[in-house]
Formats: structure tokens, C-alpha cells, sequence
């Protein structure tokens, strides 16, 4: 299938075709004695996963576990579909995410919020998951991958509270979700993902830290696909996780609203994207998933805490 590239390891990425789109969200299936599926992509790209791992030949009965970083839709909007599915997959998620992944009433209420009209067309949504069904993960965690291979969970908090990576025994890909930033293959740019409300700076830092002292031989991006000059991408990670607070916060000491923060933001950190130069189809994609409207918020939404007068 056109949608799924073999990265060595056994492990596939599926492209999810997100909202129709190509390169915006990946999938990634381990497809060992136990096959994994880590992210799920959107509810309504659960079909088009469905038909993935069909012609990697994992049908209903055979994928044992599907695991997500954390509950953003565009990562574990698919979980209760792919859950049906899929019905003797085991669903794992850190502890914090759990009970919204058996009740996502709340999580879809706030993200009508946010994404209004745009949310049946971007995600779709989150059908529930029974909670037997579901393995809950604390600070640290480990997936059976079968042969003595397993998927190791750390939690990363930062870009959310619910977040972990995960790394793989065999290969050493690292998982990183959207702890990391957004990863522009096209470009090798890399972008901060600060959305609202559980954005934190020295968080986030520490989770990059976290990443870097686990060694990984490559990194495997939901936005957007593996990477292998690991310290180097880490180290942009935190780069313009800096940068974006320092400029928000300068943006917040000139007393500019909301939208002219973002504005100022957006202008001063374009040099910094190649992608964005270019009038490129693919950065238009990320900056609806990953723009600076959803980072400025986050990062003004973490300084209205941390700067408060005590």
C-alpha cells in the first residue's frame, strides 16, 4: 500500500491520511510475535488503518495491543474504533488519559471548543472504550512485544500531562508523540507544539532531557515520520521551545492581545522555517495541527501562572 513504508525492525509507518491529507499524522506498527500499533490517528482514519495492518496481514483477531502517546484526537481519536476493531487488543494509555479514553465526553466537549465546525471534518469523533479493555500506565511502563522484546513507557510531560515516549528494546526508536515538536520531513525543520492548558516550560525541557538520556538510535515522529540524527533534533527541540517563550513573553510585556502576540510571533520565528517561505501544502497542514495560534495560547495560558504576582 501506498500509505505504509517498512523503516527496518519490523516496524511500519502508516501514513494516516488525516483529514484526507498525506504527511500530516503517522501510525507505527511493530509487527512482531505480539504486533503493536502505537497512535491511532484520528476516528476517521480508523479505516484507513484498519486497511494498513490488513495488508501487513494483521486482521481483527491478531493485533494484541494498541498504545497511544496521549489522548489528542489526532493521535487516540481512533482508539474506540480501532478498539471494535480490533477486539482482543489490549488499549494502553498513561494513567491520566484513561478515563477519558472510557468517557470522552469532556475531552470532545473542550475540543469543540477549540476547533468548532472544523472538528467532524479534522478528527471526527472519539467513541468509548470499555475499561476492562484498557491497561492504565504510570510513570514508567512496559509493552509485551512478544520474544523478549518490549516497548518501554516513560512519562513526558510538558506538551501534556497524559503524555509518554516509548522505546523500543530491539530497534531503539524512540516514540515521541508531540513531546518533541513537530518534525517537517521535507525540510528538517522542527517546530514547537505548546497548546493550552498543559504547556510548561522547564516540564517539556525535562521530557527532551528524558528523551536524550534514553539513548535512542532514532526517533519516530507522529508529525511526522523517523529521524536519526537524534541529538541534533533534540537539541532544535529545546532550542525553539526557548525561543517561542522568549518571544511570547516579550510579545506579553508590550501588553499586545492575543492575535497581535501571534502575529509578532509567527513573524519573527518564519525565518526559522524553511517550509513556511514557501508557499508549501504540508506546512499549511502543520500549521492547522501545530500553528502559532494553538503555541502562543499555550505559552500565554503557562505564563498567566508562572508569572502571576505572589
Amino acid at each position: 500500500m501506498e500509505n505504509v513504508t517498512p523503516l527496518g525492525g519490523d516496524v511500519y509507518e502508516i501514513d494516516t491520511r488525516m483529514a484526507g491529507f498525506s504527511g500530516i499524522t503517522a501510525g507505527y506498527l511493530i509487527l512482531g510475535d505480539r504486533p503493536c500499533l502505537v497512535e491511532t490517528g484520528t476516528a476517521t482514519s480508523a479505516p484507513v488503518v484498519r486497511d494498513a495492518l490488513a495488508a501487513l496481514g494483521v486482521g481483527a483477531g491478531d493485533l494484541a495491543t494498541v498504545v497511544v502517546t496521549h489522548i489528542h484526537l489526532d493521535h487516540a481519536g481512533g482508539v474506540g474504533d480501532i478498539a471494535r476493531m480490533f477486539p482482543v487488543a489490549e488499549i494502553v494509555v498513561h494513567e491520566k488519559g484513561a478515563r477519558h479514553l472510557v468517557d470522552p465526553s469532556r475531552l470532545m466537549a473542550s475540543a469543540k471548543m477549540v476547533w468548532g465546525d472544523k472538528l467532524d471534518v479534522l478528527f471526527g469523533s472519539l467513541a468509548p472504550t470499555e475499561a476492562a479493555r484498557i491497561k492504565a500506565l504510570g510513570d514508567t511502563g512496559a509493552i509485551d512485544l512478544g520474544n523478549g522484546r518490549t516497548l518501554a513507557s516513560h512519562y513526558s510531560p510538558g506538551h501534556a500531562k497524559h503524555h509518554v515516549g516509548l522505546i523500543d528494546s530491539l530497534t531503539g526508536d524512540l516514540y515521541v508523540g508531540d513531546a518533541a515538536g513537530v518534525y517537517m520531513p521535507e525540510t528538517g525543520d522542527l517546530r514547537p507544539a505548546t497548546p493550552p492548558p498543559d504547556f510548561d516550560l522547564e516540564t517539556a525541557l525535562g521530557s527532551i532531557s528524558l528523551f536524550e538520556a534514553l539513548g535512542p538510535q532514532r526517533l519516530l515522529f507522529s508529525h511526522y515520520g523517523p529521524v536519526d540524527d537524534v541529538a541534533g533534533v533534540l537539541e532544535r527541540s529545546a532550542e525553539e521551545l526557548r525561543v517561542w517563550v522568549d518571544l511570547t513573553r516579550q510579545a506579553r510585556s508590550a501588553g499586545l492581545d492575543l492575535d497581535h502576540a501571534v502575529a509578532m510571533v509567527r513573524d519573527r520565528t518564519k525565518e526559522r522555517y524553511a517550509a513556511l517561505r514557501g508557499a508549501d501544502e504540508t506546512a499549511e497542514h502543520f500549521e492547522l495541527l501545530s500553528g502559532a495560534p494553538s503555541n502562543v495560547a499555550g505559552i500565554l495560558h503557562w505564563l498567566d501562572r508562572v508569572d502571576m504576582p505572589h
